[in-house]
């Protein structure tokens, strides 16, 4: 295991996406070949792992998003004023280069995202994200993710949660 530090930082242009290899082509995919234009229309923000030598180690992107109100479990739903969604910020993609896993950049980048979207002056009621698989779903729930009551791979993480911790 290597003693890696990473600068994490706003993907840009003079970044090489195309060593990173995470092993999910999907996500590989996303940040050679689209990420650069959802970022450009505004409808993602994408955040780089970068290692001493400006690699990509990993990253995530991060959305605007909603929940409708009714999707929450009911303990929560009945806290809330009664709009027909609550904002929230999704994690849409998160990857880590599989030179780097078993190394604890995941939960970084995950900690990262979460103080991003908490520092943020726009109100946000949780993060989001869509975990791909039952391995993707239990890293969210070691981080205290919950489940939607209708959509195992659909978590949210109450960002009042955060704060109480």
């Amino acid at each position: 295991m290597s003693e890696a530090h990473f600068v994490l930082a706003r993907l840009n242009s003079g970044h090489d996406r195309g060593e990173f290899h995470c092993g999910s082509e999907p996500l590989d995919r996303y940040l050679r070949e689209q990420v650069t234009q959802d970022t450009r229309r505004r409808v993602t923000a994408c955040f780089v792992a970068l290692t001493h030598k400006q690699r990509i180690a990993g990253y995530y992107t991060l959305a605007s998003a909603s929940v409708p109100l009714l999707d929450l479990p009911q303990e929560m739903r009945k806290k809330l004023p009664r709009y027909p969604a609550v904002p929230a910020v999704r994690m849409g993609r998160l990857a880590v280069d599989l030179s780097f896993a078993g190394q604890g950049l995941g939960g970084a980048l995950l900690a990262d995202a979460i103080a991003r979207a908490t520092n943020s002056e726009i109100a946000a009621y949780a993060l989001i994200v869509d975990a791909k698989d039952e391995r993707a779903a239990a890293f969210y729930y070691h981080y205290g993710f919950i489940a939607l009551p209708d959509s195992s791979l659909m978590l949210f993480l109450p960002f009042v949660s955060i704060s109480r911790m």
